[in-house]
């Protein structure tokens, strides 16, 4: 073989390994795949006309839940402990007398559920900035809340029934547990280890840099930056981050709240736009550990949020990780740098309001002169 001739590495067409440093683990971009034809699964767009208020949905105002209590007449945010919950405080325990090979623990916590607004034909990026703010200021309220006892506040919103959602109305879910997660327990480590190595928590050297190189940032303001990362799984998964190194959502300023609550709805006016849907996401907040772990040093921790949208191709075509990524390797189809100058080049004046716009124009009456 002739080495004079080999081939110039593109991103784009050749695939490649991109290592992951908040889970220690790699991820194959195989940009070349998006080529391929899809004669696959087609998903069911969303449902896009949802009645405001449903006295049949139990998380609106003044339905009554499985359980029989009766919601408030709620005009803000609502929350309410989960009738189904996955963790409770006074589960018994298991015991420590186990095989190596057949071990158990105690899990104990609570679930909360927190409905965003009072209706159910709105989502985040509708929702006017001010009362994304309350949204914000609740979660911080609840990291409190439920970090003075418990090791880990995870809190998450499954958007669209594509995610699990079972209910279209505004809301995301809170489960505080007495043990670190999973996800955590590897975000700890490998922020924990980066700072010992290399002397500055990991997240705030990584925003800096990124906001720097530009390539893969999609919105930013003052004190927040919202990034494809470099090692994104998801097709259009984004990291968002504060400017400031910041521990917990508590720790936020009145400033930054408000900042936080602008480049959210930015953030999610442009994935809606993308393929004018209702954009399905996982999203979640890891912040530093709560519980016995507040007396603790835990400067090696950044503040963020995550957002895993399945969506690759068009609204009714998704991401799968199955086959190879259950079993092998975590693979994306499209580079981190192609999904975030989709995203940057987007609009950020929802097409819903657009075309309502559109709309009341073209019925306007015209008067002639």
């Amino acid at each position: 073989m002739d080495m004079n001739n080999k081939p110039t590495f593109d991103p784009k067409e050749h695939q490649h390994l991109r290592y992951n440093p908040l889970r220690d683990s790699w991820v194959l971009v195989s940009a070349h795949r998006m080529k391929r034809p899809w004669k696959g699964q087609v998903e069911k767009p969303p449902e896009d006309n949802i009645p405001r208020h449903d006295p049949n949905n139990p998380l609106c105002p003044g339905s009554v839940r499985a359980n029989g209590e009766l919601n408030p007449e709620y005009d803000s945010t609502f929350m309410f402990d989960n009738d189904f919950p996955a963790l409770q405080p006074d589960a018994p325990d298991p015991g420590s007398d186990h095989h190596p090979l057949f071990q158990s623990k105690a899990a104990r916590g609570v679930c909360k559920v927190m409905c965003f607004h009072p209706w159910s034909d709105i989502t985040l990026p509708l929702m006017q900035p001010a009362e994304i703010r309350k949204v914000i200021d609740k979660w911080a309220d609840l990291t409190v809340e439920l970090g003075a006892t418990y090791a880990w506040v995870q809190i998450f919103e499954n958007k669209g029934a594509m995610m699990g959602c079972s209910n279209p109305h505004p809301h995301c879910q809170v489960w505080a547990s007495n043990f670190l997660p999973n996800e955590a327990s590897l975000a700890e480590r490998c922020q924990r280890d980066f700072l010992q190595k290399h002397g500055e928590p990991m997240l705030v050297q990584y925003a800096r840099m990124e906001a720097q190189a530009q390539e893969r940032v999609v919105v930013e303001n003052e004190h927040w930056l919202v990034v494809v990362p470099y090692w994104a799984t998801w097709p259009f998964q984004t990291l968002l981050l504060p400017r400031r190194h910041v521990l917990r959502l508590p720790d936020l300023t009145t400033q930054e709240r408000d900042s936080l609550a602008s480049i959210m709805k930015r953030l999610l006016t442009k994935y809606d736009n993308l393929f004018e849907v209702s954009f399905p996401y996982s999203m979640g907040w890891h912040g530093a550990p709560t519980g016995s772990h507040l007396n603790k040093n835990m400067s090696h921790w950044q503040l963020h949020a995550h957002y895993y949208p399945p969506l690759l191709r068009s609204a009714n075509i998704r991401k799968f990780m199955v086959g190879y990524e259950m079993l092998a390797n975590e693979q994306r189809d499209l580079t981190p740098e192609q999904a975030a100058e989709q995203l940057r080049k987007l609009s950020e004046e929802h097409y819903k309001v657009k075309k309502a716009e559109g709309l009341k124009l073209k019925l306007a009456p015209k008067f002639s002169g």
